[in-house]
């Protein structure tokens, strides 16, 4: 017989991010109630343009929000890589029709904020979905029969489970494993700009990167072509630590000294940078113990080399909901099966991200090797090398 789940207290999820959102949502449809803690003063998401691959679309439409992404994103053409210093293409993958045949769902760009915005319009429509804001959460207890959370204001909370899905700095992680974050020392920028502002000749219905030594730059189209994402990414030549802030064109350009002219007219085009200064951790072989998982990057930060960051957040609250389904509702169970058919890929991912970012900032005999690795693959081969990627699907998530 089916254990109805336990209502009499929420499940907590610290994070109100894309995968604090889709957890929240997947948590209501499986009969839970949530309280969801934000820190920030408004719900809603920073940052610019995301890349969405057919397993985030699959994860999106078993969430129920994949139509309202779908509306909202741009549907390119083909992934493209050129190398930045003599202009010459290095590699070309179709992601039409044939693209979509193999992997049942599109290649798609996004901003980040129309994709939480699809997942947070479902939240809202969930009468057992509590959402706090201005909820920074500075203390976890994790008891037997029940959790507790602390705000900063000092104020408690208390429920039958918590999930953290509060990035690479978590609170919650650190109560669970303690390790620390790698700050990378590669310097992200981005921003978005007008697409009259977007040099005529780059104006691509592609997702494009030009890779360099020790840098690259990427471009593709938002919302409906009026926009374009632009993201320079380079080695920094100073100590970093993990954080956001305002970015300065001089640095910029400092670190852009020997690319091609082509390439080079996209660091002219914003006027105001964002400068993250990116981390991740390194894999761990758990993530939870007793009422308690993480989720998203709090459960598997990587680096932004693969573009899958949103899309992993996503498949993750999908298996969490099919892991409760297979469970009965009884959520340690639940809560362990979920980690045993996550942790593997999420430590995949951060391994193959650190590697592909090698791949980009290669430079010497190695970019020249790089250069020659796709020469001739035909669009079968490389969706042969994407399968482990994007082949996930909601009905393979618990084999």
């Amino acid at each position: 017989m089916s254990v109805r789940p336990d209502r009499s207290a929420p499940v907590l999820v610290v994070g109100g991010g894309i995968g604090g959102m889709a957890v929240a949502l997947a948590l209501s449809q499986s009969g839970l109630a949530v309280e969801l803690f934000e820190q920030s003063a408004q719900i809603g998401e920073i940052g610019a343009g995301l890349q969405l691959g057919p397993n985030g679309f699959a994860a999106m439409d078993a969430l129920g929000v994949g139509e309202r992404a779908r509306k909202r994103a741009v549907y390119t053409d083909e992934l493209v890589m050129m190398d930045a210093i003599d202009g010459n293409e290095v590699a070309r993958v179709p992601v039409g029709e044939a693209f979509r045949r193999r992997f049942n769902n599109p290649y798609a760009v996004i901003h980040r904020a129309d994709i939480h915005q699809s997942v947070y319009e479902e939240v809202q429509l969930a009468s057992d979905i509590a959402v706090r804001t201005s909820a920074r959460v500075v203390r976890v207890d994790i008891e037997e029969q029940r959790v507790r959370l602390v705000d900063a204001n000092g104020g408690t909370h208390e429920g039958a489970a918590v999930i953290g899905c509060d990035g690479v700095h978590s609170v919650v992680r650190e109560r669970l494993i303690g390790d620390a974050h790698r700050v990378s020392g590669h310097v992200v920028y981005r921003a978005v700009v007008p697409r009259a502002e977007m040099p005529a000749d780059l104006r691509w219905n592609a997702a494009a990167i030009w890779v360099g030594p020790n840098c690259h730059l990427v471009h593709y189209p938002l919302r409906g072509g009026e926009q374009y994402n632009i993201v320079v990414t380079f080695h920094s030549r100073q100590p970093e630590e993990w954080g956001v802030r305002e970015g300065s064109r001089d640095e910029v350009m400092s670190y852009f000294t020997e690319i091609c002219d082509r390439p080079r007219q996209l660091l002219d085009k914003p006027t105001s940078w964002k400068r993250w200064s990116t981390a991740d951790r390194d894999p761990v072989d758990r993530w939870g113990e007793g009422r308690a998982t993480l989720l998203g990057d709090a459960a598997h930060p990587m680096l932004q080399y693969l573009a899958q960051g949103a899309c992993i957040a996503l498949e993750d609250a999908v298996t969490l909901r099919e892991a409760l389904k297979a469970s009965e509702g009884e959520l340690e169970p639940a809560f362990r099966l979920y980690e045993s058919k996550r942790i593997v890929r999420g430590a995949r991912l951060i391994i193959s991200a650190r590697e592909m970012g090698r791949i980009y900032h290669a430079k010497g005999v190695e970019r020249l090797v790089r250069n020659s690795l796709w020469a001739g693959r035909t669009p079968d081969r490389f969706y042969d090398a994407l399968e482990w990627l994007y082949g996930w699907t909601v009905e393979k998530c618990l084999a």
